[in-house]
């Protein structure tokens, strides 16, 4: 019989505490922690200017050393899932900037960063085609779908899938994959993170209601 657990980790967030910033999110999902910080539309360099849309700079920072190769991928697959749902062309030659701020990793970071830029662009009121929100799941030795793995979980999979949903058609945006799985479970992975995504969207309205509630 395969097992399942079918529950996010706990989610909590803050919301503008940092100064600089046009907008900024700390969000914690269990013991993972991320903090990121949008600046802009602003200047862009010659170089990167583009004469149709915005240049989207993403920077991940890791807790401790210089970024890796792991660090990179983790860096553009954030990047390719903000370009797809910023209104670039809104702010044709300029530069949305974003640094993502590793604070803790206990699990599922990709999908932590990705909720907290998504936070962070929602602070900042910056335009978007729609919010975007990412949960990762973990298939197991037996076949069972973990959510929401931690890291030791994450070890032991034969699997980890991270799945980026937008809250219109809750359509996928991006995917992240690693490991050996059949087509079977890859779409069970998929549906039971889509049903997932739609908590996360709950967690995003409830906690910019409750930062314009104390405005």
């Amino acid at each position: 019989m395969e097992s399942e657990i079918s529950k996010l980790r706990q989610l909590s967030s803050t919301l503008g505490d940092l100064s600089r910033p046009d907008g900024d999110a700390t969000v914690s999902q269990g013991d993972t922690c991320v903090t990121s910080a949008v600046y802009g539309p602003g200047e862009v360099k010659v170089t990167k200017e583009l004469l149709d849309k915005a240049t989207i700079d993403v920077v991940y920072k890791p807790k401790s050393g210089l970024p890796g190769c792991a660090e990179k991928l983790l860096e553009r697959t954030i990047r390719n899932s903000c370009e797809t749902v910023i209104l670039g062309n809104l702010h044709p030659r300029s530069s949305i900037s974003i640094t993502v701020q590793e604070i803790q990793n206990r699990g599922s970071l990709l999908s932590c960063c990705i909720n907290s830029t998504c936070m962070a662009l929602l602070d900042s009121g910056v335009s978007m085609r729609y919010l975007m929100a990412a949960v990762s799941c973990a298939i197991n030795d037996n076949g069972g779908i973990i959510m929401d793995p931690n890291t030791l979980q994450e070890q032991s999979s034969v699997a980890v899938l991270t799945f980026v949903f937008e809250n219109c058609n809750y359509g996928v945006i991006t995917v992240s994959a690693k490991g050996c799985y059949t087509l079977d479970q890859f779409q069970q992975c998929l549906s039971k993170c889509r049903d997932a995504s739609k908590y996360v969207f709950q967690f995003f309205k409830d906690s910019i209601s409750k930062k314009l509630s104390k405005q």
